[in-house]
């Protein structure tokens, strides 16, 4: 059974970084690209960051010089370094990732940015 699952939330001031990791497990035969979305309150779920299997990366307007996504294919890992973080960057933060050909989530990790 594949599983995702996110560490690396909490609570850190403005301005502040945190950094975000997503690990992958179980048969994994394929894994394909990963990502981060997030929802705030009151707000739709969002894309964060993608990466493909090949590294080409992209992001969200609101965290384009902010936030830098990585991935380890040897790991099966996604990062999320997150940089100058804002208020309004608060939100659950979750990881998918396509594995096998099919789409997977995590359970999500709050990020709470405090001014």
């Amino acid at each position: 059974q594949v599983q995702l699952v996110e560490s690396g939330g909490g609570l850190v001031q403005a301005g502040g970084s945190l950094r975000l990791s997503c690990a992958a497990s179980g048969s994994i035969f394929r894994l394909s690209g990963m990502g981060w979305y997030r929802q705030g309150p009151g707000k739709q779920r969002e894309v964060v960051a993608f990466i493909s299997i090949g590294g080409s990366t992209n992001y969200a307007d609101s965290v384009k010089e902010r936030f830098t996504i990585s991935r380890d294919n040897a790991k099966n890992t996604v990062s999320l370094e997150m940089n100058s973080l804002k208020a309004e960057d608060t939100a659950v933060y979750y990881c998918t990732a396509v594995i096998n050909g099919r789409t997977y989530w995590g359970q999500g990790t709050q990020v709470t940015v405090s001014s």
